[in-house]
Order: structure tokens, then C-alpha cells, then sequence
């Protein structure tokens, strides 16, 4: 379904990723990780569009210079030249970093917002089922965005970007300062919505131990290269890998 080649970004002088190449096949739950500064979020905006609009906002600004390159491909077609846009119609959707909710909205004005992809029914039909895999959505759906906690928050976050009706889901970071109990729980739903919405997942995170149990294949990024890559088990066999991050030895 997604296939990056050769991908490199230059911030200014700082190379952050470097000749990374991922794929990420129909029906799979790929993660990728790595530790801070590894090139996880550049990845994802690299992916999903968003670094061409940083690199134009940084030109306008005469802030620093960011150059992309290499290829992307998803569904076989190369969208490397297109717009964050038109990759959310196509059906990649981010889920980015750090929550980005409308803290000033409702939570169901939030997940409204989320679906302006969606036609009236997908919207309803999407917005019960965000319901029922995040049962606390729905008790919470008139409250401030700003006023929920971080679980509840990371839970709205995931709910908007299904709201987009997307086929390849893209998840940096998720677990993000949450607590073991509210990452259990956000695992469960990752695979839940996986299975029963038949929706491709690509998942960041620093430490793996919490995601690995779902994932199907997954890649180690150090200083912005990919190192090592395999499934579940072959990293799992992997010392180095265990040690540094599964948290097992």
C-alpha cells in the first residue's frame, strides 16, 4: 500500500533522515522506532505531505532551509509531488504528534471538524462507531477539548482522524506520555480499529514493549536511518534490540 524510497531531509545542515526506505502493506500494522531525535516525526511529515508545507511556511519566513528528497508511492501511484491535501483524500491520514485537538471546541465539534472528508453518512456511521470504540468520547462529547485529560485527549485525536475516513493511518507517537493503563487501552482500539475497519496502521513510538504485541512488521531508526527492520519476532531475537527497546534483556 506505502512505499517510501531513499527518503532524506536536510534541515539547514542537519540531515534528519537519511536514505530511509519503508513499506507498509494492505491490512498490516507496521511500527517504527526509535529514541528522541531519531527521525520519527520527520518521517511522518515526510509521508503524509506536511513537510512540504513547513519547508514553504520556513522559505516565506526566511527561516531555515529544508530540502526533501526521494520517493513516496501508495497504492502503486507516486504522490511524492503531492499535497498534504490530496494525500487525505487519497486516504492517508496523520494522527500527529502531541494530541493537536482544538482545545477551544467540544469534542464533537472536534470529531465534526475531522470529518469534512466524509460524506453525511460516513460522517454518522463513523462518528457511532468512534463512539463505540471510545466509549468515553461519547459521555465526554460536549466537553472543551482543553478541559480533558491527556488519554482522553490522545482518544479524540484518533477519533478526528477516523472521522477522515482513512485507508493508510498514521500514528506518531500515541502513547505519548500516558500512563501504562490508558496505553493498554489505546492498543487495544488500534487493533480493534484495524481489524474491524479494515484501516493500514503505521505507528511511531520511542519504546516498543507496549506496541509490539500488535504490530506485523517494524523498523529501528537511529540518527535518521533505518537500521534494522524485521517482524515482531525477528527483532525480539535481536539482544541489542531488546535491551534498548523492548525494556527486556
Amino acid at each position: 500500500m506505502l512505499e517510501a524510497c531513499g527518503l532524506m531531509v536536510f534541515y539547514e545542515n542537519m540531515l534528519a533522515l537519511n536514505n530511509v526506505s519503508i513499506t507498509c502493506k494492505k491490512d498490516q500494522i507496521v511500527g517504527v522506532f526509535g529514541a528522541n531525535s531519531a527521525g520519527k516525526s520527520t518521517l511522518m511529515y515526510t509521508l503524509s505531505g506536511i513537510i512540504e508545507d513547513i519547508k514553504k511556511k520556513e522559505e516565506m519566513s526566511g527561516g531555515e532551509r529544508i530540502t526533501v528528497q526521494g520517493s513516496i508511492y501508495y497504492k502503486g501511484d507516486d504522490i511524492t509531488e503531492l499535497k498534504p491535501s490530496k494525500r487525505a483524500r487519497k486516504g492517508m491520514v496523520l494522527c500527529p504528534e502531541r494530541r493537536r485537538i482544538f482545545k477551544e471546541s467540544s469534542v464533537i465539534e472536534n470529531l465534526k471538524i475531522g470529518g469534512y472528508l466524509a460524506s453525511k453518512s460516513q460522517a454518522s456511521a463513523t462518528l457511532d462507531y468512534v463512539f463505540k470504540v471510545f466509549p468515553a468520547l461519547a459521555r465526554l462529547k460536549n466537553r472543551v477539548g482543553g478541559f480533558l485529560s491527556g488519554g482522553e485527549q490522545q482518544m479524540l485525536a484518533i477519533g478526528r482522524a477516523l472521522m477522515a475516513q482513512p485507508q493508510l493511518l498514521l500514528m506518531d507517537e500515541p502513547l505519548l506520555g500516558l500512563s501504562p493503563l490508558m496505553q493498554a487501552v489505546l492498543i487495544r482500539a488500534t487493533k480493534e480499529i484495524s481489524e474491524e475497519r479494515g484501516i493500514t496502521i503505521l505507528v511511531t513510538e520511542q519504546y516498543a514493549r507496549p506496541v509490539l504485541p500488535i504490530v506485523d512488521y517494524a523498523f529501528i531508526l537511529e540518527n535518521g536511518a533505518a537500521v534494522m527492520e524485521g517482524t515482531r519476532d525477528d527483532l525480539l531475537k535481536n539482544p541489542d534490540v531488546r535491551s534498548a527497546y523492548f525494556g527486556v534483556s
